[in-house]
């Protein structure tokens, strides 16, 4: 008898399979040890490198600062010409539409009276400048209808003059505003890399970091201390010297006073002219200097803002901008700026009030106030106060007044 099971059907074995995926997870684990390899982590930069490009990041962002200080004085500059154009234009305009109603009211009365006089048919003309190359019409203007059309000519070719200007200023404020944003993108991309590398070191990095800034203040200080040495001896030297100087005079004015060429010459010494204006010179120095360390002084505490200019907060050229106001001299708005006013004089022989600027490239500034010390407004995160000049390579000083 015939069976009517049915065939059983083969099933495929599945172990080549398990074979393949073994052998491809060993070549993913291959790659992975290849690409590590390959690419190994970047070291961590040293405590010592990061605080090297910290302070290049804020030097540069202090660059930036003068940048945008210079674009926003030219900005505001700018806006006041703008402005100034704006409304010179609007007084001509209106000027221009009393010539026309001037001219209007004559072209009515020429109606009312019959026929088209000459200040109508330079209304209805389509050119009107047309109108003034047709001297049969000019002919028959009255003269007060002359000098109606001259003024009204002259007054729409001033206006045209003074909008051009107007154009063109305000194309200048838009490249100056450009350069403006520019510049405060530039700072921000600045400060924040310098952030972002400060924010990535650990709590013993951040002290070892503390234990630089503390021994680089250390070494400044010293320096500022041999130059306050170096400069109190000169000052003895020089005060001893014109003692001399004036027991001599005196004792030559007492020899010579029986004579009468001893008396002139004792009156010559006594009134020589080089003594007496350089006095007055250096004692009016001081009284201002001495105006501007009181005001700096007072804003010591006050936090560094790029930009700023007081009253709360400053950079470090607002910082001396307005220490300077208030001994009567103005001074520009940026480094680059201020370090052109006045004299250069040389770190020895710097006097309280004078300027003292950093960095190859003039991006900092502050004011000296004896003794190898300044005050200025360093660094954002950081308040006014009162540092050693050489805590920063210097470029150069001068004396503003």
């Amino acid at each position: 008898m015939a069976s009517h099971r049915k065939p059983r059907t083969k099933v495929r074995t599945t172990t080549p399979a398990v074979g393949l995926t073994s052998a491809a997870l060993a070549s993913v684990t291959l790659l992975s040890t290849q690409s590590a390899t390959a690419a190994p982590a970047e070291p961590k930069p040293a405590v010592e490198e990061v605080q090297k490009k910290v302070d290049a990041l804020y030097r540069q962002a202090g660059a930036a600062t003068q940048e945008y200080n210079r674009a926003k004085a030219a900005s505001v500059s700018q806006q006041t010409k703008v402005d100034a154009l704006l409304s010179d234009v609007a007084k001509r305009t209106e000027k221009i539409n009393e010539a026309r109603r001037a001219l209007g009211s004559y072209a009515a009365a020429q109606y009312r009276n019959g026929g088209i006089g000459p200040a109508a048919t330079f209304f209805l003309a389509d050119n009107p400048q047309g109108y003034f190359d047709q001297s049969r019409l000019m002919d028959r203007a009255t003269e007060r209808q002359q000098r109606s059309v001259t003024e009204f000519r002259t007054q729409q070719a001033s206006a045209a003059k003074k909008r051009a200007e107007a154009v063109k200023s305000l194309e200048t404020l838009t490249e100056t505003q450009a350069t403006l944003a520019a510049s405060k993108k530039d700072v921000q991309t600045k400060l924040t890399e310098a952030r972002g590398l400060l924010s990535r070191l650990t709590a013993e990095e951040k002290a070892r970091l503390a234990e630089l800034e503390r021994k680089k203040e250390a070494e400044a200080k010293e320096k500022a201390a041999k130059l306050a040495a170096r400069q109190a001896a000169e000052a003895k030297e020089r005060a001893e010297a014109e003692e001399k100087a004036r027991e001599e005079a005196a004792k030559e004015s007492g020899d010579g006073s029986g004579t009468g060429s001893g008396t002139g010459t004792g009156s010559g010494t006594d009134t020589d002219p080089g003594s007496g204006t350089g006095s007055g010179t250096d004692s009016g120095y001081a009284a201002k200097a001495e105006k501007v360390l009181a005001f700096a002084r007072a804003q010591i505490g006050k936090p560094y803002v790029w930009g700023a200019s007081g009253p709360s907060s400053y950079d470090c050229s607002g910082l001396t901008q307005a220490a300077w106001r208030e001994a009567g001299v103005t001074l520009p708005r940026t480094t680059w700026d201020q370090v052109e006013v006045g004299t250069r004089v040389a770190t020895s022989d710097l006097k309280p009030g004078d300027l003292v600027f950093f960095y190859d490239d003039i991006s900092h500034v502050g004011i000296y106030k004896g003794d190898g010390m300044m005050i200025h407004a360093p660094k954002p995160g950081a308040n006014v106060r009162e540092e050693s000049i050489y805590y920063m390579p210097i470029y150069g000083s001068v004396r503003p007044a």
